[in-house]
């Protein structure tokens, strides 16, 4: 137990350091910045360093993104934010397409490293 939270207290840390590294840009009312901090709190579960289920914080998080989604172009330009913010953290695939249903977000598409976010 202890070693895994050493483990996510060192991927806060990084996580932390590459964020600064992303593009920056504005996407509409939400930067990439900022859709990844939305999302900090299910790093655990997303890398699966600890939780085996989202946390509320982590559910709330998402919520909150995905209202602030509220056009084609907004969604377009969070997925390849999130798409490359997921490989530079190491984002288990799996555990990114369980989290709309965990956290009761209706998506119209399944989360999906090789997604393209242009449709």
């Amino acid at each position: 137990m202890g070693k895994k939270i050493i483990a996510f207290v060192m991927l806060v840390m990084v996580l932390g350091m590459q964020v600064r590294t992303l593009d920056a840009h504005q996407i509409d009312d939400i930067s990439c910045f900022e859709a990844i901090i939305s999302l900090v709190s299910c790093a655990p579960f997303l890398t699966g360093v600890g939780q085996p289920a989202p946390s509320t914080t982590c559910c709330e998080g998402a919520h909150n993104l995905f209202q602030k989604a509220d056009t084609t172009q907004v969604r377009r330009d969070i997925c390849q934010c999130l798409k490359g913010a997921s490989i530079k953290f190491g984002v288990n695939s799996d555990k990114a397409k369980q989290l709309p249903q965990l956290c009761n977000i209706g998506l119209s598409f399944s989360i999906d490293p090789s997604i393209d976010c242009n449709t």
